[in-house]
């Protein structure tokens, strides 16, 4: 069993950069695929970011060229570095193995990007 918490965000202007992390207790090195979700007031939860243990990375169109998802598995977390943060990328931030499972789903970290 995984337990994801993650940390990171906050409140920023548009264009500003945050570094999310999602620590892991428990080994996250078992798990093929990682990823990063976000789900907007009143929106369905969405990718945002995967990669695999070999670090194969896909994300959603609106974020290409502006997040980059990386995993440390010696420390068992996994990061979303996002620049060009743009108002709509307000949500609030999820990991979980991908595709996800219900149990890993933990409090998330909120994002709020001020235009």
């Amino acid at each position: 069993q995984v337990q994801l918490v993650e940390s990171g965000g906050g409140l920023v202007q548009a264009g500003g950069s945050l570094r999310l992390s999602c620590a892991a207790i428990g080994r996250i090195s078992s798990i093929y695929r990682m990823g990063w979700y976000r789900q907007a007031t009143g929106n369905q939860r969405e990718s945002v970011a995967t990669i695999t243990s070999d670090g194969t990375t896909t994300y959603t169109d609106s974020v290409k060229g502006r997040f980059t998802i990386s995993r440390d598995n010696a420390k068992n977390t996994v990061y979303l570095q996002m620049n060009s943060l743009q108002f709509e990328d307000t949500a609030i931030y999820y990991c979980n193995q991908a595709p996800p499972r219900v149990a890993y789903w933990g409090q998330g970290t909120q994002v709020t990007v001020s235009s």
